[in-house]
């Protein structure tokens, strides 16, 4: 089963493939910076998730600052990315990031 993510993401996502995500950030994030984002990626996600716009902006600063990391490997470097423009459009829209 796939996750559908909001504001541009263009197919779903499956479970594993968030948690492996997640994986990747816990190493490229501060304890408590992971700590901020870990419900979404610790591979315990129960959908629907409807974040707020301003959390979403964080969570975005959050995963941009991760891609951004050395120890983010291209392949989810890349992933990082496309969430975290998908959920800066979100908090720019002034609109729930829905996960579902």
């Amino acid at each position: 089963m796939g996750i559908s993510i909001s504001h541009g993401v263009p197919s779903t996502r499956s479970a594993h493939t968030i948690a492996n995500l997640g994986q990747h950030l816990a190493h490229a994030l501060t304890g408590a910076e992971w700590r901020e984002i870990s419900h979404l990626f610790d591979g315990r996600l129960y959908t629907p998730v409807h974040t707020p716009p301003a959390q979403a902006g964080r969570i975005a600063a959050l995963l941009m600052k991760a891609a951004s990391s050395r120890a983010m490997d291209s392949e989810w470097r890349e992933l990082a990315v496309l969430l975290g423009g998908a959920a800066n459009r979100a908090a720019r829209a002034g609109q729930n990031w829905v996960w579902d």
